[in-house]
């Protein structure tokens, strides 16, 4: 049975893309069309075991679908006018379509969906990955990524997407969009932005996969080819990325005789597919190219930088992205000096999509300590450690400023943060406020930055950068921070560039109802389930219902009295209530998911006597509200808990 399940998964790893592609076509729904082939595999893991793998395990999958496909219209009374189309389909031979699985590509990674759910639904589409398989590659929750994939299917159903090939002008761009997953895919692979590890194979193995089947799909296009060379080229370098202890091993330190000969060859060979198809040279053509140039050196000292630098040039003015600018800098640093590679870094410290992209200040960091300004690359290193949230890279980043150590007494301005919070006249909220600004400063100007060296001017550009469009009570509460921060330590007036904003009481729209209830039928944990539902209810403000203890509880009469208001709930909240308390009979009602740390200890009545769990905070609850409704708010943003009151 173990040997027939483990054949199951194989064969649908590999058919799954096709059987759902070619069943898209005759249902033109693709969130049936997945639910027919489930329900093919759920066949097969019961016919095989006894009747035994069949010859043609994909054909088979196919047949047993297409039949439930015919099933499905007949009682949905659309078999006549399809009859035609479906006996053609019966007849027609069982080797999957590529037409099929490359309309599936570009359904799957369509411009309408944000990019989270293209890379889940191509993934578990395409890839014929599970929820499952995907949560573990990207470090999250199965829920979430099934939550992505199901809101992804209601998009293209609801945009009425059609399951067809772009042609004409429309081709180029969502061509664009299906390499952009496939090289983000491959990405997250090869540099993960979370986690221990450097590196995931996983997600490089099955973005090499992705890449290699839409070049067979799609020979005439050489921008497939070029991903597809960028991709095998970098991958060949995977063994000598990181050291005996996992740690990030730099480019021009790599042993490069542990890069993998295959996969070098497999992309010179795509390039030269590209190359030979012709025309101008697009974004991934140029990207392989530069890769090549790094491969041809036999060492690092024979890397051709100025061939790399000129390479960029091209590549900026096809894709002046903030990333491929930063790429470029350092080609210009390393075959036209430090300086002029500083100089262009320093022109992108006020763009605000680099705002927490560790790379920035690690670039400047390395620059300027071959400058021999060790104190500055010092500040900029720890930066980049604090905004990296992977774990090796982290360390590699803090070893980097440990080597330009100096030996200082001066104050850093983490060092004064920590003594300002410390303080014991601050109640919880202010603590939590005043934490939230410093927490930015610190992260934007550097842990070791000396408190003494801090400007007016620092400030006021953190500010541009991280708030810049806040609404004014925002700004105004950040501004506060600084201002009570200056004057503990004495400083000059830090918030002298920071005016304060005039404060406007707007109202904010209530979730539609459509949206609403969508939000009842995600399977989010019944603590959240119960806040929103009460919210909505009860039209309380947010802060009142957090504030509700569970012996202020009136079950019966469907209130609680707190903050000096009643609460009032009806039947959906009713139902919940009962499993939330789980035989609770004091406490905050809403508690946190874990028990605070000795530095963090709430007030008495802020903890569960029972479980010795904290009250959930409001920042707490409104960001995982904002995560969970990102997919169906239409700006992508996610809603807050105060849209979810009634409106009047």
């Amino acid at each position: 049975m173990i040997d027939v399940r483990r054949t199951v998964d194989a064969v649908w790893k590999l058919e799954s893309a096709g059987i759902i592609g070619g069943l898209t076509r005759i249902v033109r729904d693709v969130g049936l069309a997945e639910e027919l082939a489930q329900d093919a595999l759920v066949a097969a893991l019961e016919q095989w075991p006894e009747s035994g793998v069949p010859d043609n395990p994909g054909a088979w999958l196919m047949t047993t679908a297409k039949r439930r496909a015919i099933d499905h219209l007949r009682r949905a009374a659309r078999l006549e006018r399809r009859h035609e189309d479906l006996a053609r389909e019966l007849d027609q031979p069982q080797d999957v379509e590529h037409e099929d699985v490359l309309r599936l590509m570009f359904l799957s990674c369509h411009p309408v969906l944000p990019t989270q759910q293209r890379v889940s639904l191509t993934l578990r589409l395409v890839g014929g990955l599970t929820a499952a398989e995907i949560a573990r590659a990207f470090l999250t929750s199965e829920q979430l990524i099934t939550q992505r994939v199901a809101a992804a299917k209601e998009a293209l159903a609801r945009e009425g997407v059609a399951f067809e090939l772009p042609a004409g002008e429309s081709l180029a761009g969502r061509l664009s969009s299906v390499l952009e997953v496939v090289y983000l895919i491959f990405n997250e692979g090869y540099a993960a932005t979370s986690g221990d590890d450097l590196m995931r194979p996983g997600l490089c193995q099955e973005a090499l996969r992705l890449g290699r089947l839409l070049a067979e799909l799609a020979p005439d296009e050489a921008e497939v080819h070029g991903l597809v060379a960028l991709m095998e080229i970098q991958a060949a370098r995977s063994a000598a990325r990181t050291g005996p202890s996992g740690e990030p091993v730099r480019l021009h330190e790599q042993n490069r005789g542990r890069w993998d000969p295959l996969l070098i060859r497999r992309g010179f060979t795509a390039m030269l597919r590209a190359r030979d198809l012709g025309g101008p040279p697009g974004p991934y053509v140029l990207q392989a190219a530069i890769a090549v140039c790094h491969t041809q050196a036999r060492t690092a000292e024979d890397t051709d930088w100025t061939q790399i630098a000129t390479l960029y040039d091209a590549l900026v003015r096809l894709l002046p992205t903030p990333i491929v600018r930063l790429n470029r800098a350092v080609a210009v640093g390393e075959a036209r000096g430090p300086e002029a590679g500083l100089a262009l870094v320093d022109e992108l410290t006020t763009d605000r999509t680099l705002r927490d992209y560790h790379l920035l200040p690690s670039v400047r960091g390395d620059l300027l300590a071959r400058l021999g300004r060790h104190a500055e690359a010092r500040v900029e290193f720890g930066r980049a450690a604090a905004m990296t949230k992977n774990a090796a890279e982290r360390g590699f980043l803090l070893r980097r400023a440990h080597e330009l150590e100096t030996n200082t007494s001066a104050v850093t301005l983490a060092q004064a943060a920590a003594d300002f919070l410390a303080r014991g006249d601050l109640d919880t909220a202010t603590l939590r406020s005043y934490g939230q600004t410093l927490r930015r400063l610190r992260l934007s100007l550097g842990d070791r930055r000396p408190l003494e060296s801090l400007t007016a001017q620092d400030v006021t550009n953190v500010f541009e950068l991280s708030w810049s469009d806040a609404a004014a009570k925002t700004w105004n509460r950040h501004r506060s921070a600084i201002r009570s921060f200056a004057a503990w330590g004495s400083l000059a007036d830090l918030a002298a560039g920071l005016p304060r904003r005039a404060e406007t009481h707007q109202r904010i729209p209530a979730i539609g109802t459509e949206h609403l209830e969508r939000l009842w039928t995600l399977d989010a944990p019944v603590r959240e389930q119960t806040l929103w539902r009460l919210l909505h209810e009860s039209a309380a403000q947010v802060r009142v219902v957090l504030s509700l203890d569970v012996e202020d509880l009136d079950l019966e009469d469907r209130r609680a009295w707190a903050s000096g208001t009643w609460v009032s709930w009806r039947s959906a909240t009713a139902r919940l209530l009962p499993d939330l308390l789980t035989g609770r009979t004091r406490g905050p009602l809403f508690l946190a998911e874990r028990r605070p740390g000795p530095a963090r200890m709430p007030s008495t009545r802020d903890l569960c006597p029972d479980t010795g769990r904290s009250r959930l905070s409001y920042e707490r609850a409104e960001y995982l509200f904002k995560q969970a409704t990102r997919a169906l708010d239409p700006a992508g943003r996610g809603y807050t808990l105060r849209q979810l009151r009634a409106p009047a």
